[in-house]
C-alpha cells in the first residue's frame, strides 16, 4: 500500500474548493475564505486508514497553467468540484477538467477523479441525474459526493473517499461496463484460493475459511457468519457451494459482490496480504525479501520447517498417493506460478520412477538444489508456493539457513550443513555424465535413453553417513582446462573420473589435480570409471595408485554403471564423507575400519528409513 496520499481539488473559481478544506481542518464554516488554501497534511494517526494525507487546493487566481499541470501531475487522486447550484461548472467537468487532467497523466495509469458536488445546502434537488451519465462515460471517476461546506455535510466522506480511490482503487479489479472482475484480478484471486486450499480439493471448508479469514483480517470468522456467506453465495451462484465448502467459482463471486457494493478495500486487503502491488502484480519485496544476507564461504539450505511446508505442498498434488508426481500432478502444482519452473532437464538431476516421474525424494532434492544453488529463486519460488502466509511467518527468507564460514568447520573439524557440494571432473568420454546419472539409481540401459538436449550437469540425491542423511550434490564441470571458474573451484571435494580402458583418459585427471588443487584443503577421490571393460595402462608417468599414493590421496575407486541393476552407491557414501570431515587423514581414509563404520550406520539408516517409509506410505 502506499505510504502517503496526495488529493488536488481543482474546478471552476467560487465553487468552494477552499472553503471544503477550511471546513475539514476547523470543523466549522470560514467566515472569510482566501483565494487558496496553503498545502495542508493529515497525519497518519487521524486517517481512517492509518496514512498520512497531504491535501493541495488549486487557484485560476494564483497559479499558473504550468504550476496547475504540475500539480496534476504529481497527485494520486483530484476532485473535481462543482457547485450544484450552477449549472456551467458541471459543464466544465466534461468540457475542460476531464480532458485537461487526461491531457496531463500517462494514458495507461489514469489518476482517479472523485466528482465532487459542492453547496448541496442551497438546493432541494440532487446533482445525480446530470451526474450518472459522465460517470458512466468515464472510467476513471470513482465516485460522486453531493456535500456542503457550509453544514459540513459530507466533509470528512469526501476526503475518506479521495483517500480510498488512491489505496483501493476499482479500476485495476473491476470494469463497470461489463460488470465484472478484470482477468488480472481473477488470476490473482485464483491463485490466492489455490494457495488456500490446503488439501487441495477444489474447496475451501470452514478450517480453510477461518485460517484465510485470520490471515487476511487477524479475526476468524463466527459459525453463523461463515454460513450467512454460504448462503449468500447459494443464492446467486450455482456451484458456489459444494460438500458445504466455498468452490473458486463461489469465492470470486463473493469479491465480485464486495466491489459491486463498494467495500473493496476488503478485496485489496486480501491481494496485499498474498503479495500482490497496485498493478496486481506480486511485489518484489514480498519474492525476494531484503533480510537475507549469505556471507563469503557461507552456503544456503532449507530448515526443517521449510522442507516440512514443501512435503504438505507435495502431499497435496500427489493425488494417487504414489510417492511420485505424474506430469499433470505437476503442472498443478506449479499452476500458483507465473511460469512453469521445472523444465525436463529436472528428471534427469533428481530421482525419478520407472515412468520418469519425480520422486517425493527427487522432488525435495530439485528444492535443496535450488536452494543451495539460487537461494533469491528459492525464495521466489517458496513466494509463489505463499510459503511466508501458510507457514505463518514474516517471509521466505524464514524457509532458510545460512550455514557458517567453512573456515570454521575447518578449524573445529566438524560441520553443521546438510548440502555437500562435488565437482566432477574428467576428459570428454571418460563417465562423467555416468557417475551422475548412476548416483540416481540409473545404469547404462536407462542412461542411453535420456535425450542429450534434457542432461543435466548435476545430479543430487541423498546419501547416509553414519546414519545422518546428508545431500551429496554432484556438478559436472565441463572439460575445458584453460578455463576454471570460481564456482567450479568451489567445493566440498573434487572427483577426478578417467576411463580406465583409455590410455590417455588420467593425464587429464593429474593436471587438473596438480593445477588447481595439489595447494588446497579440498579433499580429492580418483574414480576409475568402466571399470567393466579391460583395464589399460595409463600412459602417465606415474600410475593412477601411485599419483594417489604421491599426493596422500585415497586410492583410485572402480566404478560402473553397466550393470543389470541400479549401480553401487557406497562410491558416493565415501564422497560424502569426505566431504563431512575434511580434516580426517589419509590414514583413516585408507583404514578399511573407518569405512566399515561408514557403509554400516548408510545400511542400517536405508533399512531403517524404508522400515518408515512404510508405515509412512500405510498412514497416508
Amino acid at each position: 500500500m502506499r505510504k502517503d496520499v496526495r488529493i488536488l481539488l481543482v474546478g471552476e473559481p467560487k465553487v468552494g474548493k477552499t472553503s471544503l478544506i477550511m471546513s475539514l481542518v476547523s470543523e466549522e464554516f470560514p467566515q472569510v475564505v482566501p483565494y487558496r488554501a496553503e498545502e495542508i497534511t493529515i497525519p497518519a494517526d487521524v486517517t481512517p486508514e492509518r496514512v498520512p494525507t497531504h491535501i493541495v487546493d488549486y487557484s485560476e487566481a494564483e497559479q499558473t497553467d504550468e504550476q496547475l499541470s504540475s500539480e496534476i501531475s504529481k497527485a494520486n487522486v483530484i476532485c473535481i468540484v462543482y457547485a450544484v447550484n450552477n449549472k456551467k461548472s458541471i459543464e466544465k467537468v466534461t468540457s475542460h477538467w476531464i480532458p485537461l487532467i487526461n491531457d496531463n497523466t500517462d494514458k495507461d495509469s489514469r489518476v482517479p477523479v472523485i466528482l465532487v458536488g459542492n453547496k448541496s445546502d442551497l438546493v432541494e434537488h440532487s446533482s445525480m441525474e446530470t451526474i450518472l451519465p459522465v460517470m458512466n462515460q468515464y472510467t476513471e471517476i470513482e465516485t460522486c459526493v453531493e456535500c456542503s461546506a457550509k453544514n459540513l455535510k459530507n466533509i470528512s466522506e469526501l476526503f475518506y473517499y479521495a483517500q480510498k480511490a488512491v489505496l483501493h482503487p476499482t479500476g485495476p479489479l473491476y470494469c463497470p461496463e461489463e460488470k465484472r472482475m478484470k482477468p488480472a484480478c481473477i488470476k490473482a484471486l485464483t491463485r490466492i484460493f489455490k494457495v488456500s486450499d490446503l488439501d487441495n480439493d477444489g474447496i475451501l471448508n470452514d478450517n480453510e475459511l477461518n485460517f484465510f479469514q485470520r490471515t487476511c483480517f487477524n479475526a476468524p470468522l463466527a459459525s453463523q457468519a461463515l454460513e450467512d456467506v454460504k448462503n449468500v453465495v447459494r443464492k446467486n451462484v450455482i456451484d458456489g457451494v459444494c460438500d458445504n465448502g466455498l468452490t473458486l467459482k463461489g469465492f470470486l463471486f463473493l469479491h465480485t459482490l464486495f466491489i459491486q457494493r463498494g467495500r473493496h478495500e476488503t478485496t485489496w486487503t486480501v491481494l496485499r496480504r498474498f503479495g500482490y502491488d497496485d498493478d496486481l502484480e506480486l511485489h518484489q519485496d514480498y519474492l525476494f525479501p531484503l533480510t537475507l544476507k549469505v556471507p563469503p564461504d557461507c552456503t544456503t539450505e532449507l530448515n526443517h520447517n521449510a522442507y516440512l511446508f514443501l512435503q504438505s505442498v507435495f502431499d497435496k498434488h500427489d493425488k494417487d498417493r504414489d510417492c511420485a508426481l505424474s506430469p499433470e500432478e505437476l503442472k498443478d502444482l506449479f499452476d500458483v506460478f507465473p511460469y512453469m519452473p521445472w523444465g525436463l532437464d529436472v528428471n534427469n538431476t533428481v530421482c525419478t520412477n520407472d515412468e520418469g516421474w519425480i520422486t517425493n525424494q527427487g522432488y525435495l532434492s530439485q528444492w535443496t538444489l535450488t536452494t543451495y544453488l539460487d537461494v533469491q529463486r528459492c525464495l521466489e519460488y517458496l513466494g509463489y508456493l505463499g510459503y511466508s502466509i501458510i507457514s505463518e511467518q514474516e517471509s521466505q527468507a524464514a524457509a532458510i539457513t545460512v550455514t557458517r564460514d567453512k573456515k570454521i568447520d575447518l578449524q573445529k573439524k566438524q560441520t553443521q550443513r546438510s548440502v555437500f557440494r562435488c565437482n566432477v571432473f574428467g576428459d570428454s568420454g571418460s563417465g562423467k555424465s555416468g557417475f551422475l546419472q548412476a548416483f540416481l539409481g540409473r545404469n547404462l540401459t536407462r542412461q542411453n535413453i535420456v535425450s542429450e538436449e534434457h542432461m543435466s550437469y548435476y545430479a543430487i540425491s541423498t546419501a547416509y553417513v553414519y546414519g545422518q542423511e546428508k545431500y551429496l550434490l554432484l556438478h559436472e564441470v565441463f572439460p575445458d582446462f584453460d578455463v576454471l571458474s570460481d564456482a567450479d573451484m568451489a567445493c566440498d571435494i573434487v572427483c577426478l573420473v578417467y576411463d580406465a580402458s583409455n590410455p590417455h583418459s588420467f593425464e587429464y585427471c593429474a593436471r587438473v589435480f596438480k593445477q588447481y588443487f595439489m595447494d588446497t584443503k579440498t579433499p580429492c577421490m580418483m574414480i576409475a570409471a568402466k571399470s567393466d571393460l579391460q583395464e589399460t595402462k595409463q600412459l602417465y608417468a606415474l600410475t593412477p595408485l601411485e599419483f594417489c599414493r604421491k599426493h596422500k590421496m585415497p586410492p583410485p575407486q572402480a566404478f560402473t554403471c553397466n550393470t543389470a541393476g541400479a549401480p553401487c552407491k557406497d562410491i558416493y557414501t565415501k564422497l560424502t564423507t569426505m566431504a563431512m570431515h575434511p580434516h580426517v587423514t589419509q590414514a583413516d581414509l585408507k583404514s578399511s575400519a573407518f569405512w566399515l563404520r561408514v557403509s554400516v550406520g548408510a545400511t542400517v539408516f536405508a533399512v531403517l528409513g524404508f522400515a518408515m517409509y512404510r508405515v509412512l506410505l500405510k498412514q497416508r
